[in-house]
């Protein structure tokens, strides 16, 4: 009777839980097929990789992502990056959002061209710009747009971008981005020009007294991971890159820095414990100053003490796939 009903109850058991375990064994390999990335749709090009110097033969920090070949994200715009964008053959009317890391002149110097820029282009639709927001020592994105295009901006005669009652082609939608540290600030932007959805998250990053964040952006399964400047005093780049495809990271300074090179800057060494730490598939090096240029073999040994993945030195109009 006892040993009946054992077997009844297996059997019923089996009736539900075997086609369970079925599904299961479909469903995750569809699962992890849907995430994997589409390296071949996805790629970053390097516009500026360089530091705010006149001499280094590089574009100040500036990167796109592009998906299916067209540039839908711009990261930063330093000096030399609108060149560089013509050079690239992006263009404005493709992309479909713009991120800050902070807004240092040699990260974003080079806007009002591109905004100038697309008067001559056929783009029509809004175009959102994100940034960290204010401190006394740097203005929020929105506060930043206002000066550079609001009415009494220092360009303001393109103010039609920025008013929304103008009769614009398109107009700037800048949105102030808080310094979080516990977890990152996340947002999705609808499919635009791509036909894919981009997911966009930030964690507020140490570069001194200024309001700094770190960028990912994920889409089609990618992702890539923006360190900006940054000396990792707040620890939190590790967690926003976990397990990005890519780390983009800036080497502004050389394994002895001290002083206010060390307050703004990471060391090649915490670069590659911060890698190793979010185990990223690939390190980018950018942001390559005097200081650093010719010293890459010390830098990639430094790297290497906790890194030993993908390890890549980016020159302008260098492109990587995820």
């Amino acid at each position: 009777m006892i040993g009946g009903g054992v077997d009844v109850k297996r059997k019923n058991c089996c009736r539900w839980w075997l086609p369970l375990a079925l599904v299961l064994l479909l469903v995750t390999p569809m699962q992890k097929a849907l995430a994997a990335c589409a390296s071949d749709r996805v790629e970053l090009q390097v516009l500026g990789s360089g530091g705010p110097e006149l001499d280094d033969g590089r574009a100040s920090s500036s990167y796109l992502i592009r998906i299916d070949g067209k540039a839908r994200v711009l990261v930063d715009m330093g000096g030399g990056a609108s060149l560089n964008f013509e050079r690239a053959g992006a263009r404005i009317e493709d992309l479909d959002v713009v991120l800050f890391t902070h807004f240092h002149v040699n990260h974003s110097g080079d806007f009002p061209a591109l905004l100038k820029a697309a008067f001559f282009s056929a783009r029509d639709r809004d175009l959102p710009l994100l940034g960290p927001v204010s401190n006394e020592w740097m203005p929020s994105a929105t506060a930043f747009v206002d000066a550079l295009f609001g009415p009494a901006g220092g360009w303001r005669y393109l103010n039609d971008f920025v008013a929304v009652d103008e009769p614009a082609a398109f107009h700037l939608r800048p949105q102030d981005v808080p310094l979080q540290r516990d977890q990152p600030w996340r947002r999705s932007l609808a499919a635009g020009a791509a036909g894919a959805g981009i997911e966009i998250a930030a964690m507020a990053v140490h570069h001194g007294p200024l309001p700094a964040l770190a960028w990912r952006v994920e889409v089609l399964g990618c992702s890539i991971a923006f360190s900006g400047d940054m000396n990792n005093d707040f620890h939190t780049l590790a967690r926003l890159a976990r397990g990005a495809d890519m780390l983009v990271a800036h080497n502004a300074v050389p394994p002895e820095a001290t002083g206010v090179a060390r307050r703004l800057h990471m060391p090649p060494l915490e670069i590659g414990r911060i890698a190793a730490r979010a185990k990223v598939g690939q390190v980018i090096i950018s942001h390559r100053m005097n200081r650093t240029l010719g010293r890459e073999e010390e830098t990639r040994a430094e790297i290497r003490k906790s890194y030993r993945g993908p390890l890549t030195f980016a020159d302008d109009l260098d492109r990587f796939r995820p």
